[in-house]
């Protein structure tokens, strides 16, 4: 198994945001066109005045010792409450760093190949894998590989920098997707066809606003093709989704607008342009061998300890509740690591660190040097996973930290999922009891609430869970303990299949009298857990979920952008007409937004998008993109040097292009989407 983590950092784009942060405090950059600026710096708002939540990406959950180690050194440093936050997306959370301070926690990140690029905002975020990826028997093949080889190649690229909302995506290593393909943007599958390796791929899921179960795009693509498929899926998602309402700008409502069939048929358009535009490019290739017959580990760090399919070695899973951590415990860990020669640990979508290669001598070592820093394995119950809820985030509607370490699994060891609102940050549609935290109005008065969900699965074999009452927080313990205890009562193993069995107002009969509120109890649901006062809903002015508003000509240049790539490798690729199609597109995106950022109109056709830049823009500016858009039209396909000054032209016209829009709005940042 490899242990090679790649470096991910870059220095002078931190130096770049400490630039900023400083204008911003100066006053010369407004506060929308900051937000977007740290949001892809990974800097996402709290509830707090004048402290920030710094996200780190830890691509499919792999960390070294080392960095484990510099993770809580940050924490101590930098963040006031001294606390880490696993998520379920395998990222690590910092709360309550000031503004400032940020730079140079950055840098100590970066010192060990760290970044906080795009871990927020509209981007593709933090890439998740099985949290046994690389030793799991039942793998085909380990999808780090792949995973890495992507986040490679989609950090920092300007398809990447200004889409619609975020995009998110997880890779399982075999058929029984561990890593809950179900509920992303787009899920790969590591399968086999006929005796040859590929992949299987998923588009279009997602939870929060409208949970949608993602369909099949690909039942089989081979290893060689798998980089097309994402990048078509993305491409589509960044051309076609809605700019303008927020609530509907995920991937997940293009296959509601265009239909499966529809959306699969602009997949497959997609695809063979990015195909043919990538078709030179090396591509990760992993090892790939035949699964054992184990039985899957499931969804999240194994309960136990696992043993690997390395002869000898195990998974030893380090449990967090509800995926806090201190400082001290991480520095300990990282120095009791090294201390027995271990150098692999992952953070897994249940909240939990999982410890690689542990040979059989060295578990009980392990065991009791975490038992120093009040540390232990997973025990039955505490299969709880929970968002911050209004401990830190700007939407969080209840008290989602404080409800959750009072819950427990039960003997039956469920899995519990609590969000502290409908965005689904726990992921309760995929637990087996999960909860959201929502506002209700019972006799006149605002009550806390929590919505309830039963029998969610994310990997093979599962759905989406079935929606159950709502009820009031204060409640919400009884009602959990209720449910339990009827499955446990039942005899039957398996809640999932035990409650898809149900009929369908069964919970809301075992639970109606714990949602009916009389007037005079009134009193006794008014309090959020951990909460003096009458419950109330802060409006903090929204959250940052869904990114930044964005200025449709900063778009067309990132699209641009994206289009120079594509042109440049189907010139070295001999294909001229191709990269003449890649040239008006970069026009007909930089045209249009020029002409909108003057109030004109977007034209799709060139010549009538000459004539509007005529009567809006300046005249060196029109004059200039007619002439490029002479030069791209009039080529033929064999006159080489027609092809290299027409391109010189298109690009030419792109940097005075940026130039104009920028002295007219000067806190656009169009320098990554430029010519280099």
């Amino acid at each position: 198994m490899s242990t090679h983590i790649h470096n991910l950092s870059d220095l002078e784009e931190i130096d770049r945001f400490e630039q900023a942060i400083a204008s911003f405090g100066r006053g010369e950059i407004d506060p929308d066109r900051f937000t977007a600026i740290r949001l892809q710096q990974g800097v996402y708002g709290q509830r707090q005045l004048d402290v920030n939540m710094l996200r780190i990406k830890v691509p499919g959950g792999r960390l070294s010792a080392e960095q484990l180690g510099v993770i809580g050194e940050v924490t101590a440093e930098f963040s006031q409450h001294r606390i880490a936050h696993l998520t379920t997306r395998q990222s690590i959370q910092i709360h309550y760093i000031p503004l400032v301070k940020m730079p140079e926690a950055m840098r100590r990140l970066a010192a060990v190949g760290m970044t906080t690029r795009e871990a927020c905002g509209n981007t593709i975020r933090n890439m998740t894998a099985c949290a046994l990826a690389g030793v799991c028997p039942k793998e085909r093949v380990d999808v780090n590989t792949h995973l890495q080889g992507a986040t490679l190649h989609f950090l920092r690229n300007p398809l990447n920098q200004q889409l619609p909302r975020k995009f998110k995506i997880a890779f399982s290593g075999c058929e029984s997707d561990c890593a809950q393909s179900l509920l992303h943007d787009c899920g790969v599958i590591a399968v086999e066809k006929e005796g040859q390796p590929g992949f299987r791929i998923r588009a279009g899921g997602g939870l929060g606003h409208k949970p949608r179960e993602a369909i099949v795009v690909e039942e089989f693509i081979t290893e060689n093709e798998l980089l097309f498929a994402m990048e078509a899926l993305v491409s589509l998602h960044n051309k076609y989704s809605d700019r303008t309402k927020r609530a509907k700008s995920r991937i997940k409502f293009l296959v509601e607008r265009f239909g499966a069939e529809g959306f699969i048929e602009k997949y497959r358009e997609e695809f063979e342009r990015t195909k043919q535009a990538l078709s030179g490019q090396a591509y990760p290739q992993g090892e790939w061998r035949q699964p054992d017959a184990a039985e899957a580990p499931g969804q999240g760090a194994p309960r136990r300890v696992f043993a690997q399919r390395q002869t000898g070695l195990n998974v030893f899973t380090i449990a967090l509740p509800i995926g806090d951590i201190r400082a001290e415990q991480l520095r300990g860990i990282s120095v009791l690591l090294r201390e027995l020669g271990l150098n692999e640990v992952h953070s897994t979508q249940d909240q939990n660190l999982a410890v690689f290669n542990v040979p059989e001598h060295k578990l009980a070592i392990l065991r009791g040097g975490l038992a120093l820093l009040d540390l232990a394995e997973p025990v039955c119950g505490d299969n709880v996973v929970a968002c911050p809820g209004t401990s830190t985030c700007r939407l969080g509607i209840t008290s989602s930290t404080v409800l959750a370490p009072m819950l427990s699994g039960g003997k039956a060891d469920l899995h519990i999922r609590v969000s502290g609102c409908h965005n689904g940050c726990a992921q309760p549609e995929t637990g087996d009891i999960g909860i959201y935290g929502e506002a209700k109005r019972l006799h006149g008065k605002l009550v806390p609430h929590y919505q309830m969900y039963f029998a969610g699965k994310g990997s093979a074999g599962g759905a989406l869970a079935l929606k159950g009452p709502s009820l009031p927080s204060a409640r919400i313990r009884l009602a959990i303990e209720r449910v339990q205890q009827a499955y446990i009562q039942s005899g039957e193993s398996g809640f999932f299949d035990w409650a898809r069995r149900q009929d369908a107002d069964h919970f809301k009969a075992l639970l109606a009298d714990l949602a009916d509120v009389s007037e005079d109890q009134l009193q006794e649901v008014m309090h959020d857990f951990g909460e003096k006062d009458n419950f109330r809903v802060l409006n903090l002015g929204g959250g940052e979920c869904a990114g930044a508003s964005q200025v449709t000509v900063g778009a067309n240049f990132f699209e641009a952008a994206h289009e120079r790539e594509y042109r440049n490798a189907l010139v070295f690729q001999r294909k001229y007409i191709e990269a003449a199609q890649c040239n008006e597109s970069i026009l007909r995106l930089l045209g249009s937004g020029v002409a909108q950022l003057l109030g004109g109109k977007r034209q799709d056709d060139l010549q009538l998008l000459a004539q509007e830049l005529n009567l809006v823009a300046p005249e060196e500016i029109s004059a200039e993109f007619k002439q490029a858009v002479g030069a791209v039209t009039s080529i033929q396909e064999t006159d080489i040097d027609a092809i290299a000054k027409a391109t010189a032209n298109v690009d030419n016209w792109t940097i005075r292009a940026a130039e104009f829009a920028t002295s007219r709005d000067k806190q656009l940042d169009l320098k990554e989407a430029l010519p280099k």
